[in-house]
């Protein structure tokens, strides 16, 4: 199959009649989506919505307890304990918060990563740290401590390590939470970027001037009910 038809057709998240779960309390229900190959989804919705429990439910912080639902290539209602870092292999995560250990250089947190999920070759998982620094814009801030780096350079280093296993799917939780407006316009070029490259990517937010700013299919989290919103296109009378 050619990547083009290849891309057409498969698909990389698939929920149906899922119930979504934050802890005992049901804060999404009948939830059906499916994501293809290539797509960019952005996920909106007020706080306490579940946005969030969704995301967490995708990768496997969450356990899916009634529905089906499969992601590139595993399937949630079975998933088990062990599997879960197989699962965050194949995914891009990127979170509100960044994440990055604060007691080592970005080089040595996307170092990390690279040791923890079974590189060893040095000389390769150098090649894969510069090639995702060049991807966001980063290459010649390897060696800064990351509270050294702006609130958008830090998000820059985030998405370079979601990058680092060459995931199937990105998901994005809030990444542009903590930023300014100025600041998220330039991460969402990164994600535009990277979209273009070829990476399916779900992000949640609720930044509406971003989703006008860089519109893609949209998916909204309401009244425990998850449906795609249609753009409104402004008419000139």
């Amino acid at each position: 199959m050619s990547k083009t038809a290849r891309t057409m057709s498969e698909v990389i998240l698939s929920l149906r009649n899922a119930q979504i779960y934050q802890r005992e309390n049901l804060v999404l229900s009948d939830v059906n989506l499916q994501i293809n190959l290539g797509e960019f989804v952005y996920l909106i919705g007020k706080t306490g919505s579940g946005k969030s429990s969704l995301m967490k439910t995708l990768y496997g912080d969450l356990p899916l307890e009634k529905g089906e639902g499969s992601i590139v290539g595993f399937n949630l209602k079975t998933l088990k304990e062990g599997e879960i870092p197989f699962l965050r292999r194949k995914l891009g995560i990127v979170f509100q918060d960044f994440k990055l250990l604060n007691d080592r250089n970005v080089h040595d947190n996307l170092l990390f990563v690279l040791k923890a999920t079974g590189w060893k070759d040095a000389l390769k998982m150098k090649e894969k740290i510069n090639e995702v620094l060049v991807k966001v814009g980063m290459e010649t801030k390897g060696f800064k401590m990351p509270y050294l780096l702006s609130g958008g350079e830090q998000q820059r280093i985030a998405i370079a390590r979601a990058l680092l296993n060459d995931p199937d799917l990105i998901l994005a939780d809030e990444p542009t939470g903590n930023l300014d407006p100025a600041t998220s316009v330039d991460v969402l070029n990164v994600l535009k970027d990277i979209h273009d490259s070829g990476k399916t990517i779900l992000m949640g937010t609720h930044d509406y001037a971003l989703i006008l700013k860089f519109p893609y299919k949209t998916i909204k989290c309401e009244g425990g009910e998850l449906f795609e919103v249609v753009q409104q296109h402004k008419t000139s009378h």
